[in-house]
């Protein structure tokens, strides 16, 4: 089996954070989001990865590179990003002769069971009840059991269930027909290239797809999200970080997840807050917050915010001198 990971993206919602950070490399619960994805295929004995890379590319080869030098890769540019169809496309010479294929997001934390989908002797699209599936790629599935259509962000919605971003396909030939019939006709729907309209072709020509309904997954594309999934994944066992240096006068509010060669004093830190390597935190409040590698915090209170890496703040301090009976609002 081989294993396709696009992280072509922009990240647009995210932004600033994604000028100059690739939505895969931002920090949650202690690691970057591609890393959950790529260490939980690396448990189930996946050996063989394609990427498929293209807006700030070089620095998720490097990260890949470096935090997994012995994994089998391969890196393929998107040169323009005309979508998820066009994505895969552009990378079918690495998987043209595999048995199977396997495509997962690399930018979505997932809650599944993936051996069990690796296991699958057939093919199946990974499906989760969402309040909103006009925001999705939608599946509807037959009286059979298998699904009977999918469609990309329908006006009418005829089905709850979203597709969340893996797809396990047995039938690579048929897929590679489906994309090539899309790509040579123009077929675009929303102005991009979409895998659902492929997997709607192989449909049409007689594929069987099974609908794989998964726990959970956090599209962490906002920042109310990635906080949210920040402070879940904290919380559960494995996350935190549970061994902890004893920084000068400062108290730790778990659950956190601390780096390596911080330097933190007169803080309280916590709860549900990630700091990356070798950031600086003095005389401040951190709670409910990421923070970037080398950022740089004082003198400040700071809640439900996401820090970039480098990044510098500094707060202001005030000499005081308050009489009986007075009020001071600083908001």
């Amino acid at each position: 089996m081989k294993v396709l990971i696009p992280v072509a993206g922009a990240g647009t919602r995210l932004r600033p954070h994604t000028y100059t950070q690739p939505k895969p490399l931002i920090p949650v619960a202690g690691k970057p989001i591609i890393s959950f994805v790529i260490d939980q295929l690396l448990a189930c004995g996946v050996e063989d990865f394609i990427f498929v890379v293209g807006y700030l590319g070089e620095k998720i080869q490097l990260f890949i590179e470096k935090r997994y030098p012995e994994l089998q890769k391969t890196f393929v540019h998107q040169q323009q990003r005309q979508g998820l169809g066009h994505a895969v496309w552009v990378a079918r010479k690495t998987y043209s002769e595999a048995e199977e294929l396997l495509i997962v997001l690399g930018d979505t934390i997932f809650d599944l069971d993936i051996q069990s989908l690796i296991n699958k002797r057939e093919s199946c699209l990974a499906i989760k009840k969402v309040d909103d599936p006009s925001s999705f790629g939608v599946a509807e599935i037959g009286a059979d059991g298998y699904i009977s259509r999918v469609i990309e962000k329908p006006r009418i919605p005829k089905s709850n269930q979203a597709l969340v971003g893996i797809y396990k396909i047995t039938e690579v030939h048929a897929l590679l027909t489906a994309l090539e019939d899309l790509i040579t006709h123009d077929e675009r729907s929303h102005g991009e290239y979409q895998l659902t309209d492929a997997l709607m072709k192989m449909i049409d020509a007689g594929v069987r797809f099974k609908p794989y309904t998964i726990s959970n997954w956090y599209d962490c594309g906002k920042k109310e999200v990635l906080l949210r999934t920040n402070a879940m994944l904290l919380k559960k066992e494995g996350f935190a970080t549970s061994s902890l240096p004893s920084f000068y006068n400062t108290i730790i509010i778990h659950p956190v997840s601390i780096g390596k060669n911080c330097k933190i004093s007169n803080s309280i830190i916590g709860p549900n807050v990630t700091i990356g390597d070798n950031a600086s935190i003095k005389y401040a409040i951190v709670k409910e917050s990421i923070i970037g590698n080398y950022a740089a915090i004082a003198e400040v209170v700071l809640q439900y915010s996401v820090v970039g890496n480098d990044a510098a703040i500094t707060g202001m301090r005030q000499s005081l001198n308050i009489g009986d009976n007075t009020e001071i609002d600083f908001s």
